[in-house]
């Protein structure tokens, strides 16, 4: 039997979870957890990748302890965030994250070079202000010394690849989230680059989920007590996310639901019109070049933060019981607005947000969250209109994949929301999507379609209904 590690990072925590097939049905275990967030630093909000490779290198020893060792491992996080590294492979600056607000400002910085509706025909990249392109631009112009000492550019998960392998390398559906990629050439795009004065050395050689790195660095297999191959998967987690949604037709929007919602449709070619543009949808990469046309919808981090705010006293599960009894409350949000990315306090935010559009405040834990849920639901809903009209068809199903497909309450309000099926499931897409990706490097399947009728098959799948009622 042949066991594969999912290295599976998000915002808030971080895993190693194995696959493996078994009398033909995809098996998951997890095997160690970890908490990620960020921690100011110099006035910056920053990720502590330190801590988190030694957790990586626990994770594994702890395979071999329960006497599952791994064939190949891969590495999946959140996009844009990046590491520089100099001449001497050492970390040049902080390893500073998204949600930081260095970026304010670094739009217009960028739209002085290149308009946002030139750059969207190039790129196909929603204008997010997080975008790697910006934090390059928010480093260029506050710590211009850091771009000259530096000689790599890597992504968060190329960083952990790197650290396994010593391979510097970046994976390309990660590469696409920074804004600086052709969507058409589906490479670097050097003229961008050039004009923004961004130093060419510092990208990396493209490769594409399925690339072997080798084995481990042979003082790593050392420590850790064996050694296995380093296989990319899309490392983008919304790209393994994407490759794990169970169903191979083209009748259906799917929604990975985590930190962050990311609600679209799969594409063979990218759509960098105007249209698309001021529709604010991006062109991500994909397995197999396949488009992850998508929009980025704020997602449950706004539970999250909410939730976070009195101390974690709820479970998910009691926060959607407590929405559901305020499910009468009418207030409503705009779940995209910048305002909800980074705040102080989320609930001051919520009730600040309403209190200024002259609607009723929350003033109930319930009613908080049924402001949030049912914001979500419309927003999707108003997604999936766009989706249609973009594309001229019309789609019959929802597909959840992701944490946030358990969330009973919020797939019932989608459903009533968009009109839709809702189909939930499975609950671990990216973790499977990542483990899929170097399954069908190792032969284990022989195509994406094989997989993810694999994938339906061996996983719980929840149906609801447009009245949002379970009907299987």
């Amino acid at each position: 039997m042949n066991y594969y590690a999912a290295v599976d990072m998000g915002a808030s925590s971080g895993r190693l979870i194995l696959g493996w097939l078994e009398n033909g049905k995809f098996q998951l275990e997890e095997v160690h957890r970890f908490e990620n967030g960020l921690v100011k630093k110099d006035g910056e909000l920053c990720w502590e990748f330190d801590r988190i490779f030694k957790e990586i290198v626990i994770a594994l020893k702890k395979c071999k302890e329960i006497g599952k060792i791994p064939v190949s491992v891969g590495v999946d996080t959140w996009g844009v965030d990046f590491v520089l590294l100099d001449k001497d492979e050492k970390v040049v600056g902080n390893t500073v994250g998204y949600r930081d607000h260095r970026t304010e400002g670094m739009d217009e910085e960028v739209y002085k070079i290149i308009s946002l509706s030139d750059l969207y025909a190039r790129t196909g990249i929603q204008k997010a202000i997080f975008n790697t392109i910006y934090q390059l631009m928010a480093v260029k112009q506050q710590h211009p010394e850091y771009l000259e000492k530096a000689e790599t550019l890597l992504y968060v998960p190329d960083y952990f690849h790197y650290l396994l392998t010593g391979q510097k390398v970046n994976e390309y559906t990660e590469a696409t989230t920074g804004q600086l990629i052709n969507a058409y050439t589906r490479e670097y795009d050097w003229e961008l680059i050039d004009m923004l004065g961004y130093p060419r050395r510092i990208f990396q050689k493209l490769v594409t989920p399925g690339t072997s790195l080798g084995n481990l660095r042979p003082e790593l297999a050392a420590e850790i007590g064996y050694d296995l191959e380093v296989v990319v998967p899309a490392t983008h987690d919304t790209g393994s996310a994407v490759l794990a949604v169970p169903a191979n037709d083209d009748d259906f929007v799917y929604i990975s639901s985590g930190t962050w919602s990311l609600m679209g449709v799969e594409r063979k070619t990218p759509d960098t019109s105007e249209k698309s543009c001021q529709m604010n949808f991006t062109n991500e990469g994909g397995y197999d070049y396949r488009f992850r046309y998508l929009k980025n919808i704020m997602g449950l981090w706004m539970i999250q933060s909410v939730r976070h705010e009195v101390n974690d006293r709820y479970s998910f599960a009691e926060i959607c019981d407590m929405a559901e009894e305020a499910k009468d409350f009418p207030s409503r949000v705009d779940a995209n607005d910048e305002c909800f990315l980074s705040p102080e306090n989320m609930t001051e935010e919520v009730k600040s947000y309403c209190a200024r559009t002259g609607q009723k405040v929350p003033e109930t834990f319930g009613e908080l969250a049924t402001v949030i849920y049912t914001s979500l639901a419309d927003c999707y809903a108003k997604t999936v209109r766009e989706l249609e009209e973009i594309n001229g068809r019309t789609y019959s199903r929802i597909h959840i994949v992701g944490g946030g497909s358990n969330a009973d309450y919020l797939n019932r309000l989608t459903a009533k929301a968009t009109g839709l099926e809702v189909h939930a499931g499975p609950g671990e897409g990216t973790a499977i999507g990542n483990i899929t990706a170097q399954m069908i490097k190792a032969g284990e399947f022989s195509s994406v379609e094989e997989a993810r009728d694999n994938i339906h098959s061996s996983f719980g799948i929840k149906v609801y209904n447009a009245q949002g009622e379970v009907i299987g």
